[in-house]
């Protein structure tokens, strides 16, 4: 019964939506030393122990560590170790890095990808959308480096907290092509500057920013990435409409002979 319990795929995974459950509970303030919680929390690191040995048992450790996703979890499990041991033995410090470790078991909810549908035509677009996406991003790139040289040129002394060094700027130019805060960028730039002409013209440079790096640009980037992430579709798509075509085919050419033969 117990081997058959730790080789049910649905229980481990029950059972690793409750330990994630748990640690979920034990971030609230209120609840952090909750006695009863880590009490939980460790059956949880025991359960899984004897997952693992349960599994290397019944399969035997050359066919249990064959596979990846037992490999993924085995190394979780050697992970969570310390956590456990740190009530056992006095000797291993109760530091925050074991609370880290702690961490590191939500990790095995990774496994849950197993349920997503078309998993691997999903991974296959999403490296096209990446390898399609390079091209346009170091543009970007390259025009957040050049704007942000410019920028800090022309604006650093003016609002340091912007555009006060390449890094600072870059970072402000990064937000301008989000579309994130520009207006408050630009009312900076307004109240410290005297003469009328130069802060419209300073309006008229951060909306430039706006236009050429976060509407066109990004919207290019999210286009790039969508229309290869979404090609198996239209490839599919295309397939069955050569497939009905050819039928539609056979069809008119099965009743131009029924039309010939006919007296």
């Amino acid at each position: 019964m117990i081997k058959r319990f730790f080789l049910n795929e649905k229980n481990i995974m029950g059972a690793i939506l409750l330990n994630a459950g748990v640690i979920f509970l034990m971030y609230f303030p209120a609840l952090r030393e909750n006695k009863v919680l880590e009490v939980v929390d460790q059956l949880f690191i025991v359960l899984f122990i004897l997952e693992a040995v349960v599994k290397m048992w019944a399969l035997s450790p050359k066919n249990y560590f064959s596979r990846g996703w037992n490999r993924f979890d085995f190394a979780i499990v050697v992970l969570s170790l310390p956590s456990l041991l740190v009530h056992v033995l006095p000797i291993i410090p109760d530091t925050s890095l074991l609370l880290l470790l702690r961490l590191f078991r939500l990790f095995r909810l990774l496994r849950f990808v197993h349920f997503i549908p078309h998993l691997g035509k999903i991974l296959s677009g999403l490296g096209r959308a990446l390898r399609a996406s390079v091209f346009v991003l170091a543009a970007l790139l390259f025009l957040n480096f050049l704007l942000a040289i410019f920028t800090c040129h022309f604006y650093g002394k003016a609002v340091p907290e912007y555009f006060g060094d390449p890094l600072i700027s870059s970072y402000s130019i990064f937000q301008l092509f989000t579309i994130e805060g520009w207006n408050e960028i630009s009312e900076a730039i307004a109240d410290h500057t005297s003469h009328p002409v130069l802060v419209y013209l300073a309006r008229f440079y951060i909306g430039f920013i706006v236009l050429i790096g976060g509407i066109f640009g990004m919207s290019l980037a999210n286009a790039v990435f969508v229309d290869e992430m979404t090609l198996d579709n239209n490839r599919d798509l295309e397939g069955k409409i050569d497939e009905l075509r050819e039928r539609m085919d056979e069809l008119k050419a099965l009743l131009q002979e029924q039309e010939r033969i006919r007296p």
